[in-house]
């Protein structure tokens, strides 16, 4: 049998992983202990989202049911307790162990997004629902039909639809609605830097992480794609970007680095693993949709909210530090005949990476302990496939 390509790509440990569902990070837990007066402060205003609803969404986001076996939810790939990401793999794994071929993007303030999934395919939640659910790697249930008789039969929903339905027929825009109300409070706003900036609190950000956002809209050019406004700052400018990440993927020589410990790594040629696992399918980004040559290898700009949180990086998760993303800049990206012209060396120090690297982790939301707490405990049920978060234990 041949090894997948998602468990060759296993960080064993990585600094900026969080622990696995079933066994919280304590630093999880005592955020979620902190009452959330902020998490908007730093955002755009959301909008106020029917109350059983989101409860009906988030328990469909936590329950494994809803996949044709019973053994994929959302929550697998967009795990809470990893800040609504997936630490454990450079690239998500579907139904029966299929690797995908893109990084699980946090669904964190994902209801700000203009574009959704790397390649922005779509631009509504209530549509971005069902390719998850009917992909045949993803979810692999054979028809949106398929998935409302499921849920009809399950006896626990009963009480969460006669609220939403009053007695009405489930239907394909309930379970759109539903998951994207749920989706849009996932609303993840003051961090630190949000309390320096937005608050005007002194004192919020240190030194160097003072100096850090100094680089970042600066020096280290990261705002020119990771854009803030006076008022609000979502950290993406909703566009789609050529780095070179997709294209170094394509060449003969590319080799794959592996996290095998903290601060250890190793290398191997991204040949053998081809000779090894299941192929995939080529990626080539934005291309897919478009059908632009310009935008071949494009993917979409992602928040660097909560970022510390959600490595490994890229969209094919292909870096697995923060540190990693920094050298990366630096070096200019990769190469290639469609590489937008504006990457390009920094010359960046090593104090003055380390400095960028701490405004980073000054980006996390004061309120992701209380959400993940919240939608574990939507899949804690006595009768429940999956609890505590809706992820498997290590293996």
């Amino acid at each position: 049998m041949k090894r997948r390509r998602g468990l060759w790509l296993v960080p064993l440990a990585v600094g900026a992983c969080v622990a696995l569902a079933g066994s919280p990070d304590p630093a999880f837990d005592q955020l979620a202990s902190r009452p959330s007066l902020s998490s908007g402060l730093g955002l755009p205003p959301a909008a106020v989202q029917d109350p059983a609803l989101v409860a009906l969404g988030r328990k469909l986001f936590m329950d494994r049911r809803l996949s044709a076996n019973g053994t994929m939810s959302c929550g697998m790939c967009h795990v809470p307790e990893q800040g609504f990401a997936a630490n454990e793999l450079a690239t998500a794994v579907g139904i029966e162990g299929h690797s995908l071929r893109r990084n699980a993007p946090t669904v964190l303030n994902v209801g700000f997004q203009e574009a959704l999934f790397h390649d922005g395919r779509e631009r509504r939640l209530e549509n971005q629902i069902w390719a998850p659910l009917l992909a045949g790697d993803e979810m692999g249930n054979a028809s949106k039909d398929v998935v409302l008789a499921r849920v009809r039969e399950l006896a626990d929903y009963a009480p969460l639809l006669e609220r939403v339905l009053a007695g009405q027929d489930l239907t394909t825009q309930t379970l759109e609605a539903a998951l994207a109300a749920y989706q849009r409070t996932l609303v993840s706003g003051g961090s630190r830097f949000d309390r320096r900036f937005y608050a005007r609190e002194v004192g919020a950000l240190s030194a160097q992480e003072q100096q850090g956002f100094e680089l970042f809209r600066s020096k280290a050019r990261c705002a020119a794609c990771h854009r803030f406004e006076i008022d609000s700052a979502l950290f993406t400018d909703h566009q789609f970007h050529n780095t070179g990440v997709g294209w170094a993927r394509q060449q003969p020589a590319a080799r794959v680095r592996v996290p095998l410990a903290p601060g250890v790594e190793t290398e191997i040629p991204f040949a053998l693993i081809e000779s090894l696992v299941t192929p995939l399918a080529p990626d080539h980004g934005r291309f897919e949709v478009t059908g632009r040559e310009p935008d071949r290898l494009a993917y979409r700009t992602p928040t660097l909210r909560n970022i510390a949180l959600t490595a490994p990086y890229m969209h094919d998760g292909s870096i697995a530090t923060l540190e990693g993303v920094i050298e990366f800049y630096d070096r200019g990206g990769i190469d290639n005949p469609g590489k937008e012209p504006f990457l390009r060396r920094l010359g960046l120090s090593g104090e003055e990476k380390q400095a960028l690297a701490a405004f980073l982790r000054a980006l996390t939301g004061e309120n992701v302990g209380q959400l993940a707490s919240e939608a574990r405990a939507a899949a804690s049920t006595p009768d429940f496939p999956g609890a505590r978060g809706g992820a498997p234990a290590a293996r």
